[in-house]
């Protein structure tokens, strides 16, 4: 597969053994030569001096790679803050979300949705930044109608997005036809479809529930009836998602960008069937 929109997401490690074990995931997924590695960025901040500690390590080893940018409980001192330290690593990618509000955390903070966000990363370092952000097929979960979430999406490009990263789904449907409807509304930048391998039942069902990314009935079911079977749930998993990725790039997608949660095998495996 030559795609120029190839991608892959890490969570940023919490302790020195989990930053060693993703060196060594890195360094393996390394060698499909993605276009960049994603950093994900905790609510609050809370992961933010990781997520920049990570992004610097794969720059410095000669890869490019985008920090997730969460506004939620942010300022406008606070992430003119972080942009200008972004500036001074040289990064020039950018994942600018909304980012969701931990419960008990407070005021929602300067900036209410992501195309605030982007709207101001352009005020501050104009066309310094590739900004990414996100597209949901399946509707955003707090969306109040699927019309309403694509006019957030059309805020979110108008603002000054490049590029956006879908929502993982296992509905190829649901993608073509919101690449169509943003199209027929004068969207134009390339949406990559974002691709969760399937290794783990009950940590997918988990994932899904809280995301709004809806499991096909029959792959729910027959993911249940493999029980603790992992080696059928992964070769299952993967026959599921190599088939999704199939259509979506014979379907004009113009790119992936792989959840990895911080694993090779899944995203080698799935990149191995495609190329």
């Amino acid at each position: 597969m030559d795609n120029p929109n190839f991608s892959i997401e890490f969570f940023p490690p919490k302790t020195a053994e989990g930053a060693e074990k993703l060196r060594v995931t890195r360094a393996k997924l390394s060698e499909l030569k993605p276009k960049y590695f994603s950093v994900t960025f905790g609510a609050g901040g809370t992961t933010q001096r990781g997520t920049l500690d990570t992004v610097v390590e794969i720059l410095a080893a000669g890869e490019d790679a985008a920090p997730h940018l969460s506004c939620v409980g942010g300022t406008r001192d606070s992430i003119r803050e972080i942009l200008t330290e972004f500036k001074a690593h040289n990064i020039k990618r950018i994942v600018a979300l909304r980012g969701d509000l931990p419960s008990g955390y407070g005021a929602a903070g300067e900036f209410r949705y992501a195309n605030e966000l982007v709207e101001f990363i352009r005020q501050e370092t104009g066309d310094w930044f590739h900004i990414e952000v996100a597209a949901y097929p399946e509707v955003h979960p707090q969306a109040k109608s699927p019309q309403d979430d694509l006019l957030a999406f059309e805020r979110k490009v108008k603002a000054g997005a490049n590029a956006a990263i879908t929502q993982y789904f296992y509905n190829a449907d649901a993608y073509f036809q919101f690449v169509e409807q943003t199209t027929k509304m004068g969207i134009n930048v390339p949406i990559v479809a974002g691709i969760m391998p399937i290794t783990n039942y009950t940590q997918l069902m988990r994932f899904s529930d809280m995301c709004g990314a809806e499991i096909p009935r029959w792959v729910r079911l027959k993911l249940a009836s493999f029980g603790d079977d992992s080696a059928s749930i992964k070769a299952f998993g993967l026959d599921v998602v190599t088939g999704l990725c199939e259509r979506l790039l014979q379907g004009g997608a113009p790119g992936l960008h792989f959840y990895s949660m911080n694993q090779a095998a899944a995203t080698t495996a799935l990149w191995q069937r495609l190329v």
